[in-house]
């Protein structure tokens, strides 16, 4: 009765029905993997919030494909204080990066095409794909000294079925900035071979280095949009999940960029896909330009969390025999290395039963081995402080 496409494993893991048993006894378990901001003790400005949700003109119904003008007209705006400058017409509305990924994969792909992914990775794309009918290939990032690409790997994952190529900028989990050299070799290998470019920007509003670092030869992509001029047909995702912290409000963007003649006719094949669902309410649209450019109040809680959050799990980590983390630029995520000496899940799991703390393994990261364990830095400083000390003393050992 059921289409393949959905004969996903329904199973609960073990780690879950773990958290869930703990739960249910009443042990209260330090989640250190939330990332619902709404969740994590951040203020919001109420006071603007609100009146932007009581808007008259949501009683009118103006159908637009793209989303209405004054909503765009903020995203515009947003790219704008970068210096760059997007038209209108390149610019589409959805109700988040997943609908617009949905989008982008019915522009692109016919059943059985296929995407790459990076990888260690966010583990949506299989399913956003899946769904599709589409197949996902990975090409590799590699730590050495901080993340970069695989280029040799990626070039060799592209197949004559490969239509995109997915890039997270920053990448969650490992919190991986795009250097200038590999945004432009990504456009360049895209450009050349066909392929269309997926930026991931969800994140972008976040880093973690200064203004002198990023101005930096070292750093200088670290404030650098993919939604800039490109060699190849480029789709570059946002929205306010992240960037406001209102994952609830359901909006997001993609904006179309590339080489004109390109640009125009996904533009076209696209407002035909939006036409069909219209699926973004009025009210949220008109809110848009208020909610957007409040956002800096929200974004200076966050990387003060996530600053302090970093420090304390350095301060905890200076004595540390055999944990280590790993270099991260920016996004919500760290990425722990803690001895392999046995599977991530079962290392998480010893935590949730015997320290109360969550924490993801690498695997559901796709991480290449063993070895990994990934924190959310956006949970409340002193349940990191006590969760990231619970988790040193099981691993090392510590009374």
């Amino acid at each position: 009765m059921f289409a393949k496409r959905t004969r996903w494993e329904m199973e609960t893991n073990r780690l879950t029905q773990a958290l869930y048993a703990r739960r249910a006894a009443g042990v209260p378990v330090i989640d250190l993997t939330e990332s619902n901001p709404t969740r994590c003790g951040f203020t919001y400005d109420s006071a603007g919030i609100l009146p932007a949700l009581a808007n008259e003109a949501a009683l009118t119904y103006h159908p637009d494909p793209r989303g209405l003008a004054v909503a765009r007209e903020s995203v515009a705006k947003y790219y704008g204080v970068r210096g760059i400058q997007i038209s209108l017409d390149d610019i589409f509305l959805t109700v988040s990066t997943s609908e617009a990924y949905t989008y982008i994969l019915r522009l692109l792909c016919d059943p059985g095409d296929a995407i790459l992914i990076p990888c260690p990775g966010y583990p949506l794309f299989d399913y956003l794909a899946g769904i599709q009918d589409v197949e996902v290939a990975r090409y590799p990032l590699f730590y050495d000294h901080g993340w970069q690409i695989d280029f040799h790997s990626l070039e060799a994952a592209i197949t004559e079925r490969t239509r995109a190529v997915v890039v997270v900028h920053p990448n969650n989990p490992t919190g991986h900035f795009c250097r200038a050299a590999e945004m432009w070799q990504l456009q360049e290998i895209c450009a050349a071979r066909g392929l269309a470019l997926i930026a991931d920007e969800v994140f972008f509003d976040f880093t973690f280095l200064s203004q002198t670092e990023v101005r930096s030869s070292a750093a200088e992509s670290a404030w650098k949009t993919f939604a800039d001029e490109s060699p190849a047909l480029t789709m570059t995702l946002s929205g306010l999940s992240k960037s406001c912290g209102l994952p609830q409000m359901k909006v997001a963007w993609l904006c179309v960029g590339g080489p004109e003649e390109l640009r125009g006719e996904a533009g076209r094949r696209l407002e035909v896909i939006a036409d069909t669902y219209l699926s973004l309410g009025a009210l949220a649209q008109l809110a848009l330009p208020a909610l957007l450019a409040g956002r800096g109040a929200f974004q200076e809680q966050v990387m003060a969390r996530v600053r302090n959050n970093l420090a304390e799990m350095d301060r905890q980590l200076a004595g540390a025999k055999s944990c280590s983390r790993l270099k991260v630029e920016g996004g919500w995520n760290v990425v722990l290395r803690v001895p392999a000496t046995r599977p991530d899940e079962d290392l998480a799991l010893a935590l949730v039963e015997k320290k109360a703390v969550y924490v993801h393994p690498g695997h559901f990261y796709d991480f290449p081995g063993d070895g990994y364990l990934v924190l959310s830095l956006i949970v409340p400083e002193e349940d990191f402080r006590t969760g990231v000390g619970r988790l040193l003393e099981l691993v090392e050992g510590r009374i």
